[in-house]
C-alpha cells in the first residue's frame, strides 16, 4: 500500500522516464495502489513530471470483480497534444505502442467539449453532459504503457500509468450526433484484414454519454479545468484488441465510414 507522496511520486517518474525513452520494464515499479485516491495520485504526479496540460481524456470500463471493490464502473486516464492525430479514411496515419510493453487499440467514438461547466457544480446528469458537447467523432485509442502487465493487475494499476493511453486518432465529424442513433451502430475491428470484434456503444452503462458524464464529475473531483475542446474517448466499442509492430489496423462505424492506421514501435 502506497504510505506517503514520496511513493506516488517515485512510481511516477519510472513511468515517465521509461514512455520517455520507449523503454519498456517487467515488474510495477514500487507499491501497488490500493485504491482509487492512490492510482489517482500516482497518475497526477505523473502528469506534472511530463509537463503540459491534457488535451483530452480517455475513459474505460472497470468491470467485476473490481467494479463491486471500487464502486464505480470507469476509469480516466490523459491524452497530450502530441499523441493525437487526425486519420481519415485512404489516409492511413501511425499510433505508436512500447516495445517490450502492453500495445492495443480500440474503437472509439470522440466527444468534444464545447462550453465550461458552471462553477461550482460537481455533478451531472446525461443531459447537462450532453449539452456540453459541441461535436462528436469517429476515433482509434492508441492503448500502451512500458509495463505489460499494465491491465493483467487491475484498473488501479492501470490508472496509476496515464490510464494505459499512449494516443489518439481523430476521424470524421459526425453530423447531428444526438439524431446519429451512433450507440446503436455496428462497430467492427479488423487487424490485418481479420475482423477482431464487433460491438455497439449501447452496451456501455448509459451509453457513451455516461462516460462524459464520468469524467467530468472525476475531474472536478481532481481539481482539474474542463476546458472547450477538450476531447473524450468514451471507451471500447469493439473490445481492446492487441497488437504489435507492423500490423494494420481499420474500424468501420455501421454505414457511416472508416478509419485506420498503422501500429509502429514508439522511439525516443
Amino acid at each position: 500500500m502506497l504510505t506517503t507522496f514520496a511513493d506516488a511520486q517515485s512510481i511516477a517518474e519510472v513511468f515517465v522516464a521509461a514512455r520517455q525513452k520507449a523503454r519498456g520494464f517487467s515488474s510495477y515499479p514500487g507499491k501497488l495502489p490500493s485504491d482509487l485516491e492512490q492510482a489517482y495520485a500516482i497518475q497526477d504526479a505523473a502528469i506534472a513530471l511530463r509537463g503540459g496540460a491534457p488535451v483530452g481524456w480517455k475513459v474505460g470500463r472497470i468491470n467485476t470483480p473490481w467494479l463491486e471493490r471500487l464502486s464505480v464502473n470507469r476509469l480516466a486516464g490523459p491524452i497530450f497534444a502530441s499523441h493525437v492525430k487526425n486519420g481519415v479514411a485512404d489516409s492511413p496515419v501511425t499510433g505508436n505502442i512500447f516495445r517490450d510493453g502492453f500495445g492495443a487499440v480500440e474503437a472509439e467514438f470522440l466527444f468534444r467539449i464545447g462550453r465550461t461547466p458552471e462553477a461550482g457544480k460537481t455533478s451531472f446528469s446525461l443531459t447537462e453532459a450532453a449539452d456540453l458537447i459541441d461535436s462528436v467523432f469517429i476515433g482509434i485509442e492508441v492503448a500502451s504503457s512500458p509495463f505489460p502487465g499494465i491491465n493483467s493487475l487491475g484498473p488501479l494499476v492501470t490508472i496509476s500509468d496515464f490510464g494505459d493511453n499512449n494516443g489518439l486518432i481523430i476521424g470524421e465529424e459526425i453530423p447531428d450526433w444526438r439524431e446519429s442513433g451512433l450507440e446503436s451502430w455496428l462497430v467492427e475491428a479488423q487487424i490485418d484484414g481479420q475482423s477482431v470484434g464487433q460491438g455497439q456503444a449501447s452496451a456501455f452503462p448509459d451509453g457513451p454519454l455516461g462516460s462524459v458524464q464520468f469524467l467530468l464529475e472525476n475531474l472536478i473531483a481532481r481539481g482539474i479545468t474542463i476546458t472547450p475542446g477538450m476531447l473524450v474517448s468514451t471507451g471500447a466499442v469493439s473490445g481492446v484488441h492487441e497488437i504489435t509492430d507492423g500490423q494494420h489496423f481499420e474500424v468501420h462505424f455501421d454505414n457511416f465510414g472508416r478509419i485506420e492506421c498503422t501500429i509502429k514501435y514508439a522511439t525516443a
